[in-house]
């Protein structure tokens, strides 16, 4: 599905993330990956990134710094000349953003939760458009929780995914005469290092266990990763600025899924 695409997949951190998952299964599929880590947790990217089919190579990014940007842009023309897509994995909210306190989070907090949880993603799209542009077109792909209602605790971070949707249109609408497409995969609660960083996010685990039609399982990232390739393949060359919603069906229902029997 994937043979010969050059991708690069940003915010690996352990190998138990949907990114990691997205790189090992674009790699099964025939894909060359790249990984991007920061700061502290460089190290730990790193030893996932030796985890993989096919270890990968990794950069430093600091999506808020448009040097790291720029020096990924020329590491990634140096070794690929350009680029067919990549996943956007990339959120942060302070911890006054989160657990509850909405009404007293500071602008600061908000601010810092919207620019890098959703700017980025524009940020990162248009800083490889030339390499997308190279290749003849390009997909981007980000990661998205539905936030059609306030969750418990979720707070800013939901406002900065309601943030990020639109950006994601805005992205289709002015990138698509480019040949370059960009959607969202709404995924499931996982139990992985970003979510368990959401206070109460054991109540999301029970409210899915009751909820989605097909089940969910919060230990398996794969569902998740494997609709991101889909999205990053030649299989979806019409489909941009879309939601997918890849949650066991949770959001279409309204009650438990033995109510109502």
């Amino acid at each position: 599905m994937l043979q010969g695409k050059r991708l690069l997949i940003t915010g690996v951190l352990t190998n138990d993330s949907i990114a990691w998952h997205t790189a090992r299964v674009a790699q099964e599929q025939g894909a060359q990956v790249v990984l991007t880590g920061f700061g502290r947790g460089l190290s730990l990217t790193k030893r996932s990134a030796r985890r993989l089919p096919n270890e990968a190579d990794v950069l430093e990014l600091d999506i808020n710094d448009a040097d790291h940007m720029d020096a990924l842009v020329s590491d990634i023309h140096s070794k690929w000349g350009s680029l067919d897509g990549a996943l956007h994995a990339i959120a942060y909210a302070p911890d006054d953003a989160l657990g509850g306190s909405f009404l007293e989070t500071p602008a600061e907090s908000a601010s810092t939760a919207f620019i890098t949880s959703a700017f980025s993603y524009k940020t990162l799209t248009v800083g490889l458009r030339p390499l997308f542009n190279d290749a003849g077109g390009g997909a981007v792909v980000g990661l998205d929780f539905d936030n059609t209602t306030a969750w418990p605790s979720y707070d800013w971070m939901g406002v900065s995914k309601s943030a990020l949707q639109s950006v994601n249109r805005y992205l289709a609408r002015y990138l698509g005469p480019e040949n370059i497409r960009a959607n969202l995969v709404a995924a499931g609660p996982l139990a992985t290092i970003a979510a368990k960083s959401v206070p109460g996010f054991v109540q999301y685990e029970g409210l899915w266990e009751t909820r989605a039609p097909l089940g969910w399982d919060t230990s398996n990232p794969e569902p998740v990763a494997n609709m991101a390739c889909v999205l990053l393949s030649d299989f979806a060359s019409s489909t941009t600025g879309e939601i997918i919603h890849v949650d066991g069906g949770f959001h279409a229902v309204a009650a438990g899924i033995t109510e109502g029997l």
